[in-house]
């Protein structure tokens, strides 16, 4: 059932690990990183959660619910990949990182919801631990790739200016190779369950159901639509007065894109047309359970804290342990090369570490388990600082991976407990805001805290980066587990 998910991680962690070596070998500076990695979570705002509501309403005898997805995402993640190291100019690069973003997540996001549609809640967090446990075996070997290509088989990692080297482009044609192959053996090996009575008629009849309480639902998208844009006008009318960065406009512009939505969706109601998908996507968003509302604070500040890592090793690793700023030079490609690996040992960590969160939770709690293993990860970070010896980062990278193995399952295994089975899709794919949005936020503000707060040292990136997540781990204490409180409570 998680197999799948070794492939999806081979892309997302060559991504990760490449995109922004990838981006200054094709001439970015490293305070626009920031600004052109924004490709992907704005990609994952928009798909993840489109794709949960209708895999929701989707079901075919033989593809079943979540299926058809698995192999949409699949050949377009694989395509892309193939394409991202061969990319001529740098807004190409930027443009494929757009779709093979979008098309890795459409595949990943019913990943989620599988788990939660075909299990217990009793096994949940295994379950969701399980696919920790593929994330982490197939982003260790992604993330090798490179290095190993360099290495093992004198592939060179160096290239003309303006070209990417050969140990890049091999990865990723292998790592395309792996996502399509293990996503079809999950779509080919596994069966859903067809749709309860209760939910088939819905089913059938999805373009012509209407919310429940109109009046009361209407009045609630108006007063949030008009609040969003009054707000995004404020911020944009700010950043236009302070001439500063122009990627600080998609804050705002995504505010005032979000408020807009909410108020279409009001007239739409108003129009008798509440049967509208966009209608059901916004009043459900309004509407979330108390326990994703508090995960989506955890959430924020974990993975503002990872952005900030995968924009920022690579300059940070390059230029003050290797000493290297020229993306052509050997020093900056056995740095960059470095990188991988230590991407590779997190993610391996994480692997392992996927098998002692379950018990760890069951003898304290998941919010404790989550606490401990971003504590972990904040340290991690934080000791980039203190570290003057490329090895020593292999300590930090131990720290990542156990926060990194309890960000992909504990709080998903949290979640799944609060959510109603007929909007599983939906709500994962909701919960993916609080991934993305914090990423939009970090790519808007990375670059100019770099210029304007840090002198252009971007090591503080990584040291913010730090303190976020060990405050995340704080926050996972007021979440409310129902799930772990229904397992506590059954009798033996």
């Amino acid at each position: 059932m998680s197999f799948g998910f070794l492939g999806i991680q081979f892309g997302f962690a060559l991504q990760n690990a490449n995109t922004s070596r990838i981006f200054q070998t094709l001439g970015a500076q490293p305070d626009e990183l920031a600004a052109y990695w924004l490709a992907a979570p704005i990609t994952g705002l928009i798909v993840q959660p489109v794709v949960g509501f209708y895999s929701d309403r989707t079901w075919h005898p033989f593809w079943g619910r979540r299926r058809p997805y698995f192999t949409a995402g699949a050949v377009l993640a694989s395509l892309t990949l193939c394409l991202m190291p061969n990319a001529p100019a740098l807004w190409v690069a930027v443009g494929t990182l757009w779709i093979m973003d979008a098309s890795i997540n459409i595949s990943m996001e019913p990943f989620r919801a599988f788990v939660g549609d075909l299990l217990p809640p009793s096994q949940r967090t295994a379950g969701f631990a399980m696919q920790s446990f593929f994330i982490g075996t197939g982003a260790v070997v992604a993330s090798m790739l490179p290095y190993l290509f360099t290495n093992w088989l004198n592939v060179s990692n160096t290239a003309p200016a303006g070209i990417v080297p050969n140990s890049v482009k091999y990865a990723f044609y292998a790592g395309a190779f792996a996502l399509f192959v293990t996503v079809m053996w999950t779509v080919f090996s596994t069966r859903e369950y067809p749709p309860q009575p209760e939910h088939h008629d819905a089913l059938r009849n999805r373009q012509k159901r209407k919310i429940d309480n109109e009046e009361a639902n209407t009045k609630k998208l108006f007063r949030t639509g008009i609040a969003l844009v009054l707000t995004g006008m404020l911020i944009g009318l700010l950043v236009l007065t302070q001439s500063v960065e122009k990627e600080l406009y998609v804050l705002p512009g995504g505010l005032v894109l979000f408020g807009l939505v909410f108020l279409l969706s009001a007239i739409y109601i108003r129009q008798q047309r509440s049967y509208l998908g966009i209608v059901h996507m916004a009043v459900d968003f309004l509407s979330m359970p108390r326990t994703m509302v508090q995960l989506a604070v955890v959430q924020f500040f974990s993975w503002f804290a990872l952005f900030a890592m995968w924009i920022y090793t690579t300059p940070v690793v390059t230029r003050y342990f290797y000493q290297a700023t020229d993306t052509a030079g050997k020093a900056y490609n056995d740095g960059a090369d470095w990188v991988n690996f230590l991407f590779a040992i997190y993610n391996g960590v994480a692997a392992l570490a996927a098998f002692v969160l379950p018990v760890l939770s069951k003898y304290t709690s998941r919010k404790i388990t989550h606490l401990i293993a971003l504590w972990f990860g904040g340290a991690g970070l934080i000791s980039f600082y203190f570290f003057h010896n490329p090895q020593w980062l292999i300590l930090s990278m131990v720290g990542v991976g156990i926060a990194w193995a309890s960000i992909l399952s504990i709080p998903y295994a949290m979640l799944s407990g609060s959510l109603p089975a007929e909007k599983m899709g939906y709500y994962m794919g909701v919960f993916n805001f609080f991934i993305v949005i914090p990423q939009i936020i970090a790519g808007t503000v990375l670059g100019f805290m770099v210029n304007h707060l840090f002198s252009g040292e971007t090591i503080y990136i990584l040291l913010t980066g730090g303190f976020s997540m060990m405050l995340a781990g704080l926050m996972s204490l007021r979440v409310n587990d129902r799930d772990e409180v229904k397992i506590q409570k059954r009798p033996a």
